[in-house]
């Protein structure tokens, strides 16, 4: 055999799993869960190419199929540009905001001197993520509300007040900065476990040249987690479009309506409100779904040229 050739051993390859055999034990109710719950319902797209009601027989060939109608009345539908520019208005603008912030927090978290205040930090960031929705949006409507907390002091200062909840232009900061509140603590987990992969004589040499704490950031911690931002990079873009109608229904007033339609919440009307039409409902999340592959794609092929970090 040529040097520098490694030669496949299957019998080693068996040998290691047998040895680990119970690391790969642990991981079998996470996939059996993936499994029943993400994508055993995944047939039920089919109905996405029928006239559905609720007592037929999905897979039956003797269902109502009516091929891409359903598509086509959604492309024709006098709502859907309406509908596809919000959604992506408000995708867009949250990850602008959103993808970078966690990066910086967990780089400024890294660098702070103090490891007791870093952490005292990082609980209070993390914090906010477990708040539920319907109590993030009370909280939303006690401190922005008509009589909230901030038209009280409007008003204490003989200023108008502002309706957040009623003006359209209000609707979509109100929307992402609190969201991102939310979430942005959590979100640097990922990051902070990568940088404290970091070789800390990396620091120390950098020091001894004399290198600023933020020429440090920018050379040694920054691209330490690069490849951790790629990879992120490309699952956010490939979930760009996917934004839950459950926060928006609850900040949702006829007044803001024009803004915060989406289609998240165009397909929890038409599927679950009224006629219940599950069907079109289906087809327009199957679309919305489309996108976000599409993107997925391309980002993964962007990153593949341009770097060497990429999903597959």
């Amino acid at each position: 055999m040529e040097q520098g050739l490694i030669e496949y051993n299957p019998k080693k390859k068996k040998n290691r799993f047998l040895r680990h055999y119970q690391l790969f034990l642990l991981i079998v109710p996470a996939l059996i869960f993936v499994f029943i719950f993400n994508y055993l319902p995944m047939y039920g797209i089919v109905i996405a190419f029928q006239d559905f009601s609720p007592v037929d027989d999905i897979l039956s060939p003797n269902a109502n199929w009516i091929g891409f109608a359903n598509f086509t009345r959604f492309f024709n539908d006098y709502r859907f540009a309406t509908l596809f520019k919000n959604t992506f208005l408000l995708c867009i603008y949250g990850f602008l905001v959103g993808f970078p912030l966690p990066i910086i927090v967990a780089l400024l978290l890294n660098s702070l001197k103090s490891k007791k205040m870093s952490e005292r930090l990082q609980t209070i960031f993390y914090a906010p993520h477990f708040i539920s929705l319907v109590v993030l949006v009370g909280m939303l409507y006690l401190f922005f509300g008509e009589y909230g907390l901030v038209n009280n002091l409007l008003t204490y200062l003989n200023l108008n007040k502002y309706s957040f909840f009623l003006e359209p232009d209000a609707f979509r900061p109100l929307y992402i900065l609190s969201s991102n509140w939310q979430d942005f603590g959590w979100s640097s987990i990922i990051y902070l476990a990568a940088l404290s992969g970091v070789d800390p004589q990396l620091h120390e040499a950098a020091i001894m040249d004399g290198a600023s704490r933020l020429k440090r950031i920018l050379h040694i911690d920054l691209p330490a987690i690069f490849p951790t931002i790629s990879v992120l990079l490309i699952l956010s873009i490939g979930n760009l479009m996917s934004v839950g109608y459950e926060k928006v229904i609850l900040m949702q007033t006829t007044a803001n309506s024009s803004v915060s339609e989406i289609i998240a919440t165009y397909v929890y009307k038409i599927g679950f409100v009224g006629s219940g039409e599950y069907g079109y409902a289906t087809a327009i999340g199957l679309f919305n779904s489309v996108i976000n592959v599409v993107l997925l794609i391309i980002a993964n092929i962007l990153a593949r040229k341009f770097s060497n970090n990429s999903l597959w």
